[in-house]
């Protein structure tokens, strides 16, 4: 007997995350040129998301690139984790909330190193579904295809019986080449009743052509 497992994005899914543009007043309070904050701290910025850097030297980092002061790193860092965690996307967490029990749950993101504790804290994701798996605790990303395994393997289910969502184009394709179904979220009204209609055994509709993606966790 085969159990049906949902696995599902962060951000851009559950949670809503649009640019705040902290990025960009930095560089003016600091006089630095458009593109600079990340040019300079490009390679730490991947180092966090497969966690090959701890959090207190990501702060080192940051103090010595941008040369900033420890009061200065802390505001730097919390306008970070600001437009990391965005707002949580309450109807579809209370679509999931209802499903608890009746089929395995589970998350896998691209994620940075500390993201685990604060989305805890905020929206307890953890209390949301049976695994989480982030990038920076697993040492890769999406749409590598060991990322798809390890969430499998978490949830002790095969692909086959997974539906994952995603945001973003390339991952739901990659998902779908490891034999998982794949939706690209959208919005909220198609994605529940894709969840739906998985859990009811249903094949999806036809896809929509030029689906769009955007870089998320």
């Amino acid at each position: 007997m085969t159990e049906a497992c949902v696995v599902l994005d962060i951000g851009g899914v559950l949670e809503i995350t649009p640019e705040t543009g902290w990025v960009e007043r930095w560089e003016e309070r600091l006089e630095l040129p458009p593109g600079a904050v990340h040019a300079r701290m490009s390679d730490v910025w991947r180092a966090g998301s497969v966690g090959t850097i701890g959090e207190q030297e990501v702060h080192e980092q940051v103090a010595a690139r941008l040369r900033l002061d420890p009061p200065q790193v802390d505001a730097f860092m919390a306008d970070l984790w600001t437009e990391y965690l965005g707002t949580p996307n309450e109807e579809l967490i209370g679509s999931l909330r209802r499903l608890r029990g009746s089929c395995k749950l589970g998350i896998l993101s691209n994620s940075f190193v500390g993201a685990r504790e604060r989305e805890a804290a905020l929206y307890r994701f953890d209390a949301l579904v049976d695994r989480i798996v982030y990038s920076h605790e697993i040492g890769v990303e999406k749409p590598d295809p060991r990322a798809f395994e390890a969430v499998c393997a978490s949830l002790e289910v095969r692909p086959e019986e997974c539906l994952f969502v995603d945001d973003v184009a390339r991952n739901v394709t990659a998902a779908r080449a490891m034999g998982m179904q794949g939706h690209l979220f959208e919005d909220n009204v198609r994605t529940i009743a894709r969840i739906a209609a998985h859990l009811d055994g249903r094949s999806p509709g036809p896809r929509p052509d030029g689906a769009r993606g955007r870089s998320g966790t």
